[in-house]
């Protein structure tokens, strides 16, 4: 008796090929990393940790946080527009 296996691939295709908007890090150093919080639960104490990891660890300049009025919406403009003008890298998240 043979059993057939059907792999489906939820991946939509794109006509887009995909491109690089900013250059690559070529490392942490010295670096400024910002974190957007977007208000779930806890988000803001691994935010903290990784800050301290990130400065003590891999030389990170310095640590710029924000944090959204609630999860449901996207950052505000002037949000945005520190953490483009001020950072080399921003993580956004969520916690939980």
């Amino acid at each position: 008796m043979t059993t057939n296996t059907m792999i489906v691939d939820p991946t939509a295709s794109t006509r887009n090929a995909p491109r690089q908007l900013r250059r690559a890090l070529d490392g942490l150093e010295g670096k400024v990393v910002g974190f957007i919080d977007n208000v779930k639960p806890n988000f803001h104490f691994l935010v903290d940790d990784l800050a301290e990891l990130l400065i003590g660890k891999y030389g990170v300049s310095s640590v710029v946080k924000h944090r959204k009025r609630t999860a449901s919406i996207p950052a505000p403009d002037d949000i945005i527009a520190d953490v483009a003008r001020q950072c080399d890298l921003v993580i956004t998240g969520s916690g939980d």
